[in-house]
């Protein structure tokens, strides 16, 4: 699928900076600009690199400043915001077109020269190439600059005028990090400039710092004659260039493009999005596996997030070698039954508040083995599974353990252990502690894949379907609400009301009792079932999504903006999230047996996926929308769970249900 921009998508600066695009590299760098070639925000980068994977990041290069001199006129191509608007670099005046498919490709016209701009990161490696095809049809000579903005601090932080920049015998040095550099241009070198009035608006439109600096002191040149036309490039790499950049734009092409072979997804749609999450998978140096990334810009690699990001990064996907090495990262760390939320990094220790993470690390792996069959993985991770179990059951840490009916009890004090997670000091927005419904369904479903599996590896199946069936009876009873045809958000403890479990946060209805319909193995009988999915569609679907709050509802918040505060009491009380709608529509075809009108209707409503792709960050996905009216992304511009749970769908409807 190849997305085309043209003239119309950038009239004004405001405008062509409501899109970017995204190039990953496999070790949790990347390169993301707008489709105008600026830093809409601190996060948008040329070069954005990662000196330990996949979280310790560098902003190496903000942007390129590029331009163009014949006839005795200078084209500035470069676009971006500053501070004091009469500074601002309007380089759209002269952009005809952006493409993406694989690799970004930016076209300029001026003055009877056209330049055809491409980049592409090498994956495994911190190298960027970029190519300048340059055709002269005038009888001018033309002269053509390109002027590195460099940062060289880690991401997030601002540069200092006080960091100095040396440039030599092909490299550039800052902050104790080098930077190779390879071209087929002349360097000019100059004494070192300090731009720090950059606007990053979206930033400013979110709350955070939005005015950034960047450094030059250099510039390529590259020459043509009259009616020449002639190919320059640069690289730039961490590493010891070694290939050429026509060959780091030719590999990255070609590894996407194998991406889909290995996938068997036949959809255009799903195709772009079998590309777009592998964006997400990510080397991890501190267990030599692998991880995903949970979103872009902002996030890092967290257990939730993965593993419902599994499915579609991977499983989905074909690439059942990376399933692997993830399950094994995890493993690595999981301790008293809790997988990690957050990694590691350098001498900090794990975090591990998170209910949900493993027993959706188990759902996982059953996905993975109903589409390859792979008993001897399931022998070699099942003593991890079955510990799992037992510290649920027992008790374990952040108040998790099972009550007397057999559901789940989970969170105490100001511990927020489920995916609506947001903690302002002692502020819980969404204050979930007691037996929330989704996570009832996760351990429901848990302990019959248990069972499934205690029977293929010829383990002993201990007590897991009578204890489901107990769970079952339990979660019928008690979840039940028969005034709003739904699912209780949470069902207090048997013996104990938290002061922050009253007021009725039990009764809210909210986006989570979709699990109970979707996952593998459900409790509620059809009649049921089919009550919830008409009271979701009713009360919560959007066509990008899924509300996390009934808009009715008195702590409804229809606007997600402004400062972190007011951002984050609304995260769960109303935005529209994507990734719930992935399982939202499972749950439809799941519940309808895939007959050909819910098969027709599900296809029908994915049509406006293709307008989602197109808006935000090209061929993604995006973390959220507002919740009254959903219309621009938000949060991250590229989710992983997103891309993920939607290819789900795509997959499912190829395969009517098939193996997953």
């Amino acid at each position: 699928m190849k997305f085309v921009y043209g003239k119309n998508d950038w009239s004004t600066m405001e405008r062509g900076m409501e899109n970017c695009y995204l190039l990953t590299n496999g070790l949790g760098g990347f390169s993301s600009l707008t489709i105008t070639g600026s830093s809409a925000r601190n996060d948008h980068a040329f070069f954005m690199s990662c000196i330990k994977a996949p979280n310790n990041r560098y902003n190496m290069i903000l942007n390129l400043g590029e331009k163009l001199i014949t006839n005795g006129n200078i084209y500035d191509l470069m676009t971006q915001e500053y501070v004091n608007s009469k500074k601002n670099r309007i380089g759209y005046l002269y952009e005809s077109s952006f493409s993406f498919e694989d690799i970004p490709q930016w076209l300029y016209d001026a003055d009877g020269v056209q330049i055809n701009k491409k980049i592409a990161l090498k994956q495994k490696e911190n190298t960027i190439a970029v190519i300048y095809e340059v055709r002269n049809c005038t009888k001018n000579k033309v002269k053509f600059e390109v002027t590195p903005y460099m940062e060289f601090v880690p991401k997030g932080e601002i540069l200092k005028k006080s960091q100095t920049f040396n440039i030599d015998n092909n490299s550039i040095i800052s902050n104790n990090i080098k930077l190779n550099y390879k071209t087929n241009g002349e360097i000019v070198n100059y004494d070192t400039e300090y731009e720090d009035d950059i606007l990053f608006s979206h930033d400013e439109r979110d709350g955070r710092d939005e005015i950034g600096c960047a450094a030059h002191n250099h510039k390529i040149e590259f020459n043509l004659s009259a009616k020449e036309n002639k190919e320059f490039y640069i690289i730039y790499s961490m590493e010891e260039i070694n290939e050429c950049a026509e060959k780091i734009i030719d590999d990255a092409v070609i590894y996407r493009k194998n991406l889909i072979d290995k996938s068997n997804i036949k959809s255009e749609i799903g195709k772009m999005l079998v590309k777009s999450a592998d964006m997400f998978v990510v080397n991890r140096d501190s267990t030599d596996g692998k991880s995903i990334i949970a979103g872009y810009p902002f996030f890092g690699d967290w257990g939730r997030d993965t593993m419902i990001s599994l499915g579609g990064c991977c499983i989905y996907t074909g690439q059942f070698e990376n399933a692997k090495s993830i399950f094994r990262t995890f493993t690595h760390y999981c301790k008293k039954g809790l997988m990690p939320n957050l990694f590691p990094e350098g001498s900090e220790k794990a975090w591990y508040n998170t209910v949900d993470a493993s027993l959706l690390f188990i759902n996982a792996l059953y996905d993975y083995y109903k589409v390859t069959r792979d008993i001897e993985f399931i022998k070699e991770l099942y003593p991890v599974l079955e510990d799992i179990i037992l510290w649920y059951r027992k008790g374990t840490d952040f108040g998790i353990f099972m009550d007397d009916d057999g559901l789940i009890c989970a969170g105490k004090g100001l511990d927020q252990v489920t995916w609506m997670d947001v903690r302002i000091n002692d502020i819980l927005p969404t204050p979930r502690h007691g037996k929330p419904v989704e996570i009832n369904a996760y351990w429901y479903n848990a302990l019959r894949i248990m069972d499934e599996f205690s029977t293929i590896t010829k383990n002993e199946p201990k007590d897991y379907l009578v204890l489901s069936e107990k769970v079952k009876e339990s979660f019928n009873i008690k979840f039940w609400n028969e005034e709003n045809n739904c699912l209780n958000d949470i069902v207090s403890l048997s013996h104990n009301v938290e002061p922050m479990c009253e007021n009725n946060h039990d009764k809210q209805i909210r986006c989570n009792q979709i699990w109970a319909l979707s996952m593998n193995y459900t409790m509620l009988d059809k009649e049921k079932e089919i009550k919830v999915l008409d009271t979701i569609f009713e009360k919560l679907y959007t066509p990008y999504g899924l509300r996390t709050l009934d808009m009715e509802d008195s702590e409804f918040k229809g606007f997600y903006g402004g400062k972190q505060f007011n951002r984050d009491m609304a995260y769960h009380q109303g935005t529209v999230w994507v990734f719930p709608l992935g399982a939202y529509y499972a749950a439809y075809l799941k519940v309808c047996d895939y007959s050909e009108d819910a098969v027709k209707n599900v296809e029908l409503q994915l049509q406006v996926i293709e307008a989602s792709l197109r808006e935000g960050c090209v061929g993604q996905l995006p973390e959220i929308y507002d919740g009254k009216n959903p219309t621009i992304s938000k949060g991250c511009f590229a989710q992983a769970w997103s891309v993920s749970e939607i290819l789900k769908v795509y997959y499912l409807l190829e395969n009517r249900g098939g193996a997953i």
